[in-house]
């Protein structure tokens, strides 16, 4: 897709473990962790939304 093979990949993560530092990389994984899921839960909560047809209003118009 990229191009990306093990050494390459190997490559990048010592690219981050420099940049970044050893310490912030478990904060790091965690926080991107936690974004991913948060979009998960909101493209299904999206879809879920849209399947469901809105309920009848109970209110009569007043004329």
């Amino acid at each position: 897709m990229f191009g990306l093979g093990p050494p390459e990949l190997l490559l990048l993560f010592v690219v981050i473990l420099l940049v970044f530092g050893v310490g912030k990389l478990p904060a790091i994984g965690s926080n991107l962790g936690k974004g991913l899921r948060n979009f998960k839960k909101a493209v299904k909560g999206e879809e879920e939304e849209e399947s469901e047809p809105p309920p009848p209003s109970d209110s009569k118009p007043s004329h």
